[in-house]
């Protein structure tokens, strides 16, 4: 007997067709992919999620304003709802992040984690200094871009990297807990 599962129209002679558990599956409404935004300002994370809605991008997003909220919000206890606070498929952070652990600190400790590290972190920058970029890069990011200051150019922005990062990228799987 052939063990196959059919996609596209009826299953194939001999076959078992689909199982419930596998229809189930199929019939669940996807999970929009998350994004963890992090910036010290309050203007700039409302700037940055008002250009995600602008942007039309079908996504979720999460803003935190220092790097212990980061942390926290990467590590939830095991009584939070996951749907509260759901995993991220992308990090923006900003490199000048205050705190403690604070801009690169935290990206080389998101870097450092077993479970974190296959997470795409965006860091953005005010500048272009090649010492800057070259020290984010150093850090562990996948990408360095400097801050849009408009909020026509975030908008640009946000459906570019959404796009490239969550729909063109093929990612490998999240890393299970250990």
């Amino acid at each position: 007997m052939i063990d196959a599962v059919a996609t596209d129209g009826p299953p194939p002679p001999g076959s078992r067709g689909l199982r419930v558990s596998d229809r189930f599956q199929r019939s669940r409404v996807p999970v929009l992919p998350t994004v963890l935004f992090a910036d010290a300002s309050a203007d700039y994370r409302d700037m940055a999620r008002d250009a995600l809605l602008e942007g039309r991008t079908a996504t979720i997003m999460r803003t935190v304003a220092g790097g212990a909220e980061l942390l926290a919000y990467l590590a939830p206890d095991k009584a939070t709802d996951s749907a509260l606070a759901p995993a991220p498929s992308l990090i923006c952070v900003d490199v000048a992040l205050p705190g403690e652990p604070g801009g690169l600190e935290l990206i080389r400790q998101i870097k450092a984690d077993a479970k974190l590290r296959r997470i795409p972190v965006v860091a953005l920058g005010t500048d272009d200094d090649p010492e800057t970029v070259a020290g984010a890069y150093d850090a562990g990011v996948n990408t360095y871009i400097v801050k849009p200051v408009t909020f026509l150019a975030l908008v640009r922005l946000m459906k570019v990297f959404t796009a490239y990062w969550l729909e063109t990228a093929e990612l490998p799987p999240a890393t299970e807990a250990a």
